[in-house]
Order: C-alpha cells, then sequence, then structure tokens
C-alpha cells in the first residue's frame, strides 16, 4: 500500500492600506491543487520555493523561481505544484486602476514574465507590504511595478522623459507639509497633476532617494529632536506620523543605528 502524501497547507492573507490591492497572499502548499477557478483581479505572482503548473486559456504554463507570472481577471486557470516538495509563493491581487482590460490578451498570451528587475520589484513590494506605516514605499514600488509591466506587455519605443526638477521640488514641499500626516502617491499625483510613476523618477533623479525615503527621513529627524527633549519613543512614533513604536524603532535602527530608546538614554547623560 502506498505511503499517504503529506498535505501542508499554510495561508498568510491581508488587505493593505494601498490603493489597488485587493489582497496580499502568501502560501505554502503540497499536495494540493486549485481546480479550475477565475479572479476578478490581476494575479501577480512569485515563487520562491519549487514551482507551480498551471493551465490559462487551456494552455500549461510553469513558474520557475525567476519568473514573474501575471494572470489576468475573467480567465480560467488551475494549479498544482510542479515538484514533490510543492511550492511558496507570494501574490498580489491588484484592481484595474493599475493595469487596464487592454493587456488582458497580451497577459493570456504571455502569462510568464522572466524579467530580473520586475522579479526584484515585487519581492520588494511584498517586503514593504508587510509592515504597517510604510503604504508609501509600497505605493510607489508598485506604481514603478505597473510600468514595467505595461512595458512587458505593450513593448514599444519609450521616449525618456527629460528631468523635471519643478516638480520634484513641489512633491518634496508637499511631503514637508505632511510629515507627520504622511501622504500617498495616488493624491501627490492628484495635487501635482503628474503620473504617479513620473513622480518617483523626477523626485529620485532629483534628490538621489526615493520619496518615501526621504519622508522616512523627515521623521526620524523630528524624531531625534523630541527624543533628546525626553519625549518617551512610543508619544515620539504617534507625534511625528509613524504607525506604531514599532514601526519607528525600524526605521530609526536603519537611520541612526540605535533604538530610540537607547537614543534616549544616551543624551541623558548629558542634561544638567
Amino acid at each position: 500500500m502506498a505511503a499517504r502524501q503529506h498535505v501542508t497547507q499554510e495561508v498568510t492573507a491581508w488587505r493593505p492600506r494601498v490603493p489597488g490591492v485587493t489582497e496580499v497572499f502568501h502560501a505554502h502548499f503540497t499536495g494540493y491543487a486549485y481546480p479550475m477557478h477565475v479572479h476578478d483581479a490581476w494575479t501577480l505572482l512569485i515563487v520562491d520555493d519549487g514551482a507551480v503548473r498551471y493551465d490559462l486559456d487551456r494552455h500549461e504554463h510553469g513558474t520557475p523561481d525567476d519568473t514573474v507570472s501575471l494572470l489576468p481577471p475573467h480567465v480560467p486557470h488551475n494549479g498544482s505544484p510542479a515538484t514533490a516538495d510543492g511550492f511558496r509563493k507570494r501574490v498580489v491581487y491588484l484592481d484595474g486602476a493599475l493595469l487596464g482590460d487592454d493587456l488582458i490578451g497580451a497577459a493570456v498570451d504571455g502569462p510568464d514574465l522572466r524579467d530580473p528587475l520586475l522579479r526584484r520589484r515585487v519581492g520588494q513590494l511584498h517586503a514593504s507590504l508587510a509592515r504597517a506605516g510604510d503604504e508609501l514605499e509600497a505605493e510607489s514600488r508598485l506604481t514603478l511595478i505597473g510600468e514595467r509591466l505595461r512595458g512587458l506587455l505593450r513593448p514599444r519605443l519609450v521616449t525618456q522623459r527629460p528631468p523635471d526638477p519643478a516638480l520634484a521640488r513641489s512633491l518634496r514641499e508637499l511631503l514637508d507639509e505632511r510629515v507627520a500626516d504622511g501622504l500617498v502617491l495616488e493624491e501627490a499625483a492628484r495635487l501635482l497633476h503628474a503620473h504617479p510613476a513620473h513622480l518617483v523618477r523626477a523626485f529620485s533623479g532629483a534628490y538621489g532617494i526615493a520619496p518615501h525615503q526621504y519622508l522616512m527621513s523627515r521623521r526620524v529627524g523630528r524624531a531625534r529632536r523630541l527624543l533628546l527633549d525626553g519625549v518617551p519613543p512610543g508619544e515620539t512614533a504617534a507625534a511625528t506620523g509613524f504607525y506604531d513604536q514599532a514601526h519607528l524603532t525600524r526605521h530609526f535602527r536603519r537611520l541612526v543605528g540605535v533604538t530610540p530608546g537607547r537614543y534616549r538614554v544616551s543624551s541623558a547623560r548629558y542634561v544638567t
């Protein structure tokens, strides 16, 4: 009698506060196969371990670990492990705001995209989506992913836009006004009458830093001043726009090298 195959089904799912993302889904499956089904959203899929075999529009496809798969909405597909050890995957479901219906045909014809830059960006997106308080970073990364996907699905000569220092300066001023309150990229694009991807590129080109990195730097700068004034880290986090104290600690340690608590204690010895 054959040994019964071990079945693993580990799932984590959540809905982040990021425009355009309807769900984030991380899963580890062995011995499980999806039946034919459809989604009403775009499925942006990467596989970290193993591989998935699936049928889309009656054609078989696969997902090695250097591939980004983009499955369009309303098109039936299934999915099953391509190896005995199953697979680990990370999925972002996207509404139609990022990718239009005009790209569905191209995605059906070529859903598996071998593009190292896109693969790296999708991985970075997942990392930022997993951190509460880093929604601006996630939104910035998502808009560049959308631009990359459109370019891959609609190959064409792309004319590089010239530098736009005035737009970069306007975005910096807007970020300076919203250090504590925060800003979503969609709102910035609307206020400055520019495409989100162009906003990110203009700012990064002008200042050598992404908008979300600039905002976090400003927040940490304010946090340092409050901590030196003796304000506890929890109150400092709330006053400077961080999601919570853990969010402050993560970014503070990255930029300053120590935790807010140690930074605050170190300053006390100089107070007379």
